[in-house]
């Protein structure tokens, strides 16, 4: 029997989301913090850590059968002092218990559950629980917890051992000397992961299917600086599936978190602020390379969905829209054959055909996802219509539909704004507006840059949360990696040189209180973090990139911009640090595979001084695909270190290309500028 709203816990007092989900289960819910925890010493009783976010389906499931249930809530407040933990807001936390329950052996995801000593020391957990098998667990634990206390703090101690290990000494990492990236390197990482590709479908040959941008991004890269067509093909073949699957939102923009199959056809249906950011940044690249209009149309949609409905009014992005509403997934996406012939009258069949939209559904019982199977060209054949005339059509009956759904009941919006997300995101924007120079990309990627050095930029370092006007946690290595990324790319569009230097601020932070420098790696907590059983790194890339990798690239790139040899070191030593994974397993490398594209040959530094500086920087930024160059503008010379004695010669706009620090002639046009490219 469940009981809504006679009970609030202490989560009605958080700022995440998440945790105000739970604000009126009947178990004793504290968040993670000193209050619990002294609390779960002087009961000596043991600790349920459940960890979830907000856009996670199976936690609502578990929270609607278990944690909202008198019964279970009766269990777990009589034996357990019970945590819950939003694992956007602590990711440290989550980090650190998660690894925890792949060291026992056990498949990880969320929501997770994990069951600690009154110290914190993880012994047994799990992912969702049906709800009597959860009642089974919680008795079997209590019983175990006072009858054979010994055995289960031996192999607490055992699992925290196992956590508190290094990751030089968990994979043999030896901090090395920088080593040479030669082509062969890069064709070796190359055709080891190429044996994953699936060839038919685009991505990896497993289901689920995730978007993983750095991924492709590798790939895009691995052939600017080899040549290797294959690579780009693969690329250009996965972007194509993914903006045609129902993976892709296709009348809103915007992409889901994964697709359940291999087709990228049924999407699990939330849409995550990191994705996206991500993938403007990875089509706006694609776009460039292959000028494939499908490419372009998703950037410009993609915006338009996140100024739409992620964008708060500071100026800061929100974290994510859940997948389901009014208790379903997908409904808000999903159409019936009759709505859509009700809205597009004549126009339907020809829409849905398109879309692929059948009678009976072509998901669940009359539940249709829009997705495609062709190219507008044999589509438009067809039909016997243009192309264009095609394009149009299906556009109009788009913009209809999208404004029937508005007028449905909405899934969850999770409005926290995380710093890292935002700076994912302010990277996006600005790889689109060097991309396409759309000015409207620019404003909006200035006004979320300000946001961010206006609200969660303190006298000492970052902040990772904001909401209702507040934020009440330091930010970790990805917040600073990724903000960093976005106001290096920022400069590179605007030339306000601020950007770079709020950039080197916040460098200078990270060498002081995250760096390690026995492993030449960043710990991902800040020295004066809350201490937690153990302080871990983050190496590994995921549908994130790891924000070693990333703080690697920044310091390569900040390095060339302001001739700051040092941080260009570092880079390199970090690279050497991980050199021994990322050959043997390069498909959870690929954000650092993508530094050794840039490292295996000298990155072009390109100075423009003159009056014409920023149109000769977007022609360079789009005629032409060359990602392994920076871009230092402006009027006059001087400011800059690679300005420097580089003046605009006789009045005329000029162009400087240099490699290590010695210059080709001066040329007059953007044109000149990419032939010495």
């Amino acid at each position: 029997m469940s009981s809504q709203h006679t009970h609030t816990n202490r989560l009605a007092q958080s700022s995440s989301p998440y945790l105000l989900q739970h604000q009126h289960n009947p178990v004793d819910w504290y968040p993670w913090g000193e209050e619990a925890l002294d609390r779960a010493k002087e009961e000596d009783k043991p600790i349920i850590l459940s960890i979830g976010y907000s856009a996670c389906h199976w936690c609502h499931v578990m929270e609607r059968e278990s944690f909202e249930d008198d019964e279970v809530a009766r269990l777990m407040n009589e034996h357990y002092i019970c945590i819950k933990v939003d694992r956007e807001e602590r990711p440290d936390v989550d980090q650190i218990y998660m690894d925890a329950i792949q060291a026992m052996g056990l498949q990880g995801g969320w929501p997770l559950n994990a069951f600690l000593t009154p110290q914190q020391k993880p012994f047994y957990g799990g992912t969702y629980f049906p709800r009597e098998s959860w009642m089974q667990l919680l008795r079997n634990v209590a019983q175990a917890f006072k009858n054979n206390r010994s055995d289960l703090e031996e192999s607490a101690h055992k699992f925290t051992q196992a956590l508190a290990l290094s990751d030089s000494q968990k994979y043999g990492l030896v901090p090395g000397n920088p080593f040479e990236v030669s082509e062969e390197v890069l064709k070796k990482l190359y055709q080891k992961f190429s044996k994953s590709f699936d060839k038919k479908k685009g991505g990896l040959n497993r289901a689920p299917k995730f978007p993983m941008p750095s991924h492709w991004l590798f790939l895009l890269r691995y052939r600017a600086a080899t040549g290797e067509q294959e690579a780009l093909e693969q690329a250009k073949l996965t972007l194509t599936e993914m903006a045609w699957g129902g993976i892709y939102d296709q009348i809103g923009g915007g992409f889901a978190r994964y697709s359940v199959d291999a087709d990228w056809f049924a999407p699990h249906f939330e849409k995550m602020l990191y994705d996206n950011g991500q993938l403007l940044s990875l089509y706006a690249e694609a776009y460039t390379a292959t000028k494939d209009p499908l490419f372009k149309k998703v950037v410009y949609q993609t915006i338009g969905w996140a100024r739409r409905e992620m964008l708060s009014p500071e100026g800061g992005f929100y974290a994510a829209l859940d997948a389901d509403s009014e208790g379903e997934e997908g409904k808000f996406y999903c159409w019936t054959m009759e709505e859509v012939e009700q809205i597009l009258g004549d126009e339907a069949d020809l829409f849905s055909d398109f879309y692929n939209l059948e009678e009976g559904g072509n998901w669940e019982p009359g539940k249709n996802i829009l997705h495609r199977r062709e190219s507008l060209q044999s589509f438009a054949q067809k039909y016997e219509l243009e192309e264009d005339t095609l394009e149009q059509l299906i556009e109009e009956a788009g913009r209809k539909l999208l404004k029937a759904r508005e007028k449905r009941i909405r899934p969850g919006l999770d409005d926290k704004i995380l710093a890292g997300w935002n700076g994912l995101m302010l990277t996006g924007l600005a790889d689109a507006y060097a991309a396409f120079g759309e000015e409207s990309f620019l404003q909006l990627a200035l006004q979320n840059a300000q946001f961010l050095d206006q609200h969660l930029q303190q006298e000492e370092g970052l902040m990772r949360n904001f909401k209702n006007g507040k934020s009440g946690i330091r930010a970790y290595l990805d917040d600073y990696a990724f903000i960093i990324q976005g106001y290096i790319r920022l400069y590179e569009v605007s030339f306000d040189e601020n950007w770079l230097y709020k950039a080197k601020k916040l460098v200078k932070y990270c060498l002081h209180h995250f760096w390690d420098e026995d492993e030449k790696l960043f710990f991902y907590t800040d020295d004066s973090s809350e201490q937690l059983i153990a302080r871990k790194k983050e190496i590994f890339d995921n549908v994130i990139p790891a924000s070693n990798a990333a703080m690697a690239t920044n310091l390569y790139r900040l390095g060339l911009l302001l001739d700051v040899q040092k941080y260009q070191k570092i880079a390199k030593e970090m690279v050497a640090s991980v050199e021994k994974l990322l050959i043997a397993e390069p498909q959870y490398f690929t954000y650092w595979a993508s530094l050794l594209t840039q490292l295996s040959k000298p990155t072009a530094e390109i100075a423009i001084v003159g009056p014409d500086y920023k149109a000769f920087a977007q022609a360079i930024n789009q005629q032409q695909y060359h990602p392994n160059k920076v871009i230092c503008a402006a009027e006059q010379e001087g400011g800059l270190p690679l300005l420097e004695n580089r003046p605009a010669q006789e009045g005329r706009t000029t162009i400087y290309v240099c490699y290590n620090q010695s210059c080709q002639r001066p040329v007059f046009s953007p044109k000149e500028a990419l032939e010495l490219l």
